[in-house]
């Protein structure tokens, strides 16, 4: 296991969001899975919904791959495990190539991997090659390998793009516009892989729109294993852990799931939308999502109410990420300015903004530990409730408050456990809670 593994690797990033990097990365996965390659997907930085489409598209599940939310040497795990057993790694990037800190150029750098630059080709001839050369030169550290053009009007419009190249960069194809190509979003990203009847169809489509050229492999790259030591958790033998994972309830991180399990946590899903009670457990989790579409159901389902107001009363924990903290205000009103009760375990009201409200990494320390994660949300929160701490955001921006009632940990910050098992051991563990 300590040996090196080499495996052909591409980050896909581009100039900007919004150019079509998730479309072009589920294609690509899946026509690599036609060609009977074994294909491992990662998503650059903290989203949740991207990696949804991505797990339908490649098969596995689909990782975080963040500098600064996971570590390199998480990172470097990851990378180093797919190598092993993986014919092809794709890292889906995040906002454009060289935006944030750490950007996706900075892991595709720490790391060797190549880039597929996608660009979206539709309102412009040759400007397209002077965009991609500016992307292969910008920073010296970082090789841009190759193109995709995205939204393209036709094949002369597509031969056009790529007789603008430059520099030796490879031309990989084009993909046409259509909505047919397209994934549906709403006001945190994509619609989740769930809610989209024909996501099959549209992956398959923009697939099988794929010229051959977008078969092509780069050289392999060597991915050393973490020369860190085996990282220290307590212990959650015999804990178990109710974690809600439903439409409303859907923000979560496969990595977390995975560490509860090392830790000796027994996890169980349930739905509050559909199911009447939660079921028997030491410990719930209620992560983020969008429980503002949901208020109706949410609110009627009496007996789930019920179930979860008398976990909290039996003083046993409950760790409520953003959605999740949403849940157990006494109201949440939606963008439209209905209102419906909510769980009633923490002071307060949330309304929905047209607007983004907050956006950023965030840092909080909990028992000695310091949980890393991030923030993105549109609503705002009214609660006499003092939060008991503050997250530091790395950037500068706004640091979100943690809030403690009785047994309940609540917070807009999404957490990725492995930055701090020893915190979220202190808020999932009943004999650690008071700690």
């Amino acid at each position: 296991m300590n040996a090196s593994a080499s495996c052909p690797a591409l980050m896909v990033a581009a100039p900007a969001s919004g150019q079509g990097k998730t479309l072009v990365t589920a294609a690509l996965a899946r026509r690599h899975r036609h060609a009977g390659r074994r294909v491992r997907v990662f998503k650059c930085g903290p989203d949740f919904l991207d990696p949804m489409i991505l797990e339908r598209a490649s098969g596995a599940p689909v990782y975080q791959l963040d500098l600064f939310m996971c570590g390199e040497d998480e990172c470097r795990r990851h990378l180093h495990a797919a190598a092993r057993e993986a014919d092809l790694i794709l890292v889906e990037g995040v906002m454009g190539l060289f935006d944030g800190a750490p950007s996706a150029a900075d892991l595709a750098a720490r790391f060797g991997l190549p880039v597929l630059a996608v660009i979206d080709g539709s309102a412009m001839a040759q400007t397209f090659g002077a965009l991609a050369h500016g992307l292969a030169t910008y920073r010296p550290d970082l090789d841009v390998a190759a193109v995709i053009a995205n939204r393209v009007g036709g094949e002369r419009h597509a031969r056009m793009l790529e007789e603008s190249l430059r520099g030796g960069l490879r031309w990989l194809g084009a993909l046409p516009r259509g909505e047919a190509f397209g994934f549906p979003e709403r006001h945190l990203g994509l619609v989740q892989a769930d809610e989209i009847d024909d996501l099959d169809h549209r992956i398959e489509a923009a697939a099988l729109a794929l010229p051959e050229t977008a078969l092509w492999l780069p050289t392999p790259v060597n991915l050393e294993p973490s020369a860190a030591p085996p990282q220290s958790t307590p212990s959650l033998a015999g804990l178990r852990v109710a974690i809600a994972r439903d439409a409303a309830f859907g923000f979560i991180y496969p990595a977390n799931i995975d560490l509860l399990k090392r830790m000796g946590a027994t996890v169980t899903f349930f739905s509050p939308l559909a199911d009447r009670a939660m079921p028997e457990c030491d410990a719930l989790w209620l992560p983020g999502g969008y429980p503002e579409l949901h208020l109706h159901a949410l609110s009627e389902n009496g007996t789930m109410t019920d179930s979860i107001r008398a976990h909290h009363s039996a003083g046993r924990p409950i760790l409520a990420e953003c959605g999740g903290m949403l849940y157990c205000l006494d109201h949440l009103e939606d963008v439209s300015g209905a209102a419906r009760p909510m769980l009633g375990l923490m002071p307060g009201r949330a309304a929905m903004q047209p607007r983004l409200a907050a956006l950023g990494l965030q840092e909080i320390a909990i028992t000695g530990s310091k949980l890393r994660g991030h923030t993105f949300h549109f609503s705002r929160l009214e609660t006499s409730l003092a939060p008991i701490a503050y997250a530091r955001n790395p950037d500068g921006g706004r640091g979100e408050g943690l809030f403690r009632q009785g047994s309940l940990w609540a917070s807009y910050v999404h957490g990725y456990f492995a930055s701090a098992p020893f915190a979220i051991a202190t808020m999932l563990s009943p004999l650690l809670a008071d700690v």
